[in-house]
């Protein structure tokens, strides 16, 4: 296919539309994401309803293809609304503008993150539709805000307002990463996440005087034993060519706030700390061994979790998991090679397996470079139409498995 049928195709079509709209953060307005999917739902005579899991929240979609045997325990595909902001003038085209170069190549805020795998869900299901196929399983889209930098994001207030139990899910599908080879990736597992500030108190007075018990000296010395643990990762990682990135754990420095001017030695500093801890790692030892440092650092460190995930289990991918075998019967079948990943970032399958509902990360997305978050995210459209037909199979094994 060339530039002119891929403008033609109907999927490719509902791809760049989805793409258009601005659901972009900060301030995020859904009105023109929900109205698409109403239109969607409509032509493709599925029901939908819009759920507030609260009365603030923002809203949720849900879209509902009724099984045969909707007693069985259902299948849940999701995928997020909101994007993440762009620096336009780093863009060659508009980042919502959805263009197409003569490669095929669509430019847009969302092209791998996630839009992409809304759509292919809808393209799936249209194509399964057009071919007579009846699901034993029922089968729920939901759509959801707020995934990448809302305080609430839309998955939790969905799993703690208890709709997942109600829908009676067994296995969820969610979004995963793209690959640079042949090779798809598949995420079983989420690494723990903690945004962490401290608050270091300190003496304050004349910058020109030797203070005791600063708080630019309790600093130093807590950063210095947070970036020897960070090194002692990076050499594990470097050391052992069999791990990725989400087989360690990694502590990044992101905020340093404090200090009035340069001849005054501040009360108070703060650091922020982004760490994403390994599923093998020991989480409360780890807690442990970082109050132990603000002790040593000296007295006056409050330790301030902002955001505390709690250690949530690896999704089973073995003879024990039937949805796992099926899965992965649908991609051999389909002669795709996979690779077993944790996670590198945070989704909202930890919110889902959370409740002991198997969750798997896949974006049928290869032979791609990795743009999400970045400028000039694309995805080409025969990679894209690709997905549609895997999805397929994905789908219509796991809805009769």
């Amino acid at each position: 296919m060339g530039k002119h049928d891929w403008e033609n195709n109907e999927e490719i079509q509902i791809f760049r539309e989805y793409l258009r709209i601005p659901s972009v953060h900060p301030n995020v307005d859904y009105t023109a994401c929900v109205d698409f999917l109403k239109r969607q739902a409509t032509r493709l005579n599925l029901s939908l309803e819009i759920i507030y899991p609260n009365k603030e929240s923002n809203p949720c979609v849900l879209m509902k293809w009724q099984g045969q045997q909707p007693e069985l325990p259902a299948i849940l595909l999701n995928s997020h609304m909101d994007v993440v902001p762009v620096f336009a003038d780093k863009w060659t085209h508009d980042p919502f503008a959805a263009h197409m170069d003569e490669e095929g190549r669509i430019y847009a805020r969302g092209a791998q993150d996630m839009k992409c795998v809304s759509t292919q869900y809808l393209g799936a299901i249209r194509a399964l539709k057009a071919a007579g196929f009846q699901p034993r399983r029922t089968l729920y889209l939901s759509f959801v805000p707020e995934e990448e930098a809302g305080p609430n994001p839309g998955m939790l207030e969905l799993v703690q307002a208890d709709y997942m139990h109600k829908l009676n899910i067994g296995f969820s599908l969610d979004e995963g990463i793209s690959s640079e080879n042949e090779i798809y990736n598949v995420f079983y597992a989420e690494r723990t996440l903690w945004h962490v500030r401290f608050k270091i108190s300190g003496t304050s007075g004349h910058g020109s005087l030797l203070l005791s018990h600063t708080a630019g000296e309790k600093l130093n010395y807590l950063l210095a034993k947070l970036m020897e643990f960070r090194a002692a990762q990076v050499k594990l990682l470097e050391g052992n060519s069999s791990l990725t990135i989400g087989d360690v754990t990694t502590v990044n420095l992101t905020q340093v706030c404090g200090g009035v001017q340069s001849n005054v030695v501040p009360p108070l500093l703060e650091l922020g700390v982004d760490i994403r801890i390994a599923v093998t790692m020991d989480i409360a030892a780890f807690e442990k061994q970082i109050r132990q440092w603000c002790e040593e650092a000296g007295s006056g460190i409050e330790f301030i979790f902002e955001t505390k995930d709690e250690f949530v289990p690896p999704t089973k991918v073995d003879a024990t998991n039937p949805y796992w075998l099926t899965f992965k019967q649908s991609l051999d079948e389909l002669g795709l090679k996979i690779r077993l990943l944790v996670f590198t970032g945070a989704t909202d399958s930890r919110f889902i397996r959370q409740v002991g509902i198997p969750a798997l990360g896949f974006s049928p997305i290869n032979n791609t470079p990795v743009l999400l978050h970045d400028h000039n995210e694309y995805l080409r459209a025969d990679t894209y139409l690709q997905g549609i037909q895997t999805y397929k199979k994905i789908i219509s094994s796991l809805a009769n498995c």
